[in-house]
């Protein structure tokens, strides 16, 4: 059985600025945050194995996500030089995306966890989907907070964490399901 605090340890050892465990019940899910994935505003619809429709039925994925007893939120917070400042958020999100891999290398393996991130999953640099060619890193690969339809700036609240750190910042979360609550972990 995994123990949180060694979870959140390891997250925040991995470069997380902070990260929090809350129950299953605490986490908030919003089945129509699927219809921005849907609207194609990251252009990764349909392109990548962990991003819609191919991630999976949102209500599914809702369900799968229920079957932990608990999560926990992590996030990286990110100085900008102005509300402008494009270049700086695109750095944040490749660092952000840079913690999520070395997170997943680091989570105990055959534990059953489950790790969502921020957007859809950038092991390649052309999902092996556009050739029709299985997943090449199918134990890597994570799909999005969105995909699953998590309500973020809620389970933020939920966890004591900031979903706004302020001016001239950008946030970015990540989360780690573990404990099936089916088998009282």
């Amino acid at each position: 059985m995994v123990d949180e605090k060694v979870l959140i340890s390891l997250i925040l050892e991995a470069g997380a600025h902070h990260a929090a465990a809350l129950p299953i019940s605490a986490v908030r899910f919003e089945r129509s945050f699927r219809a921005l994935c849907e609207a194609n505003t990251c252009r990764r619809y349909g392109t990548c194995y962990t991003c819609p429709p191919d991630a999976g039925d949102i209500d599914e994925l809702i369900a799968k996500a229920k079957q932990y007893a608990q999560g926990i939120l992590y996030q990286t917070v990110w100085p900008l030089e102005d509300s402008f400042d494009v270049e700086g958020m695109a750095e944040a999100g490749r660092q952000h995306t840079e913690l999520t891999h070395r997170i997943t290398d680091i989570l105990p393996k055959g534990e059953g966890l489950l790790h969502l991130a921020t957007g859809g999953c950038s092991l390649c640099p052309e999902c092996a989907k556009l050739r029709n060619e299985p997943c090449v890193y199918p134990d890597k690969a994570l799909v999005s907070v969105s995909a699953y339809g998590l309500h973020v700036s809620e389970t933020a609240k939920a966890a004591g964490l900031k979903y706004n750190n302020g001016p001239n910042t950008v946030t970015f979360f990540g989360m780690v399901f573990f404990g099936h609550a089916n088998k009282g972990e």
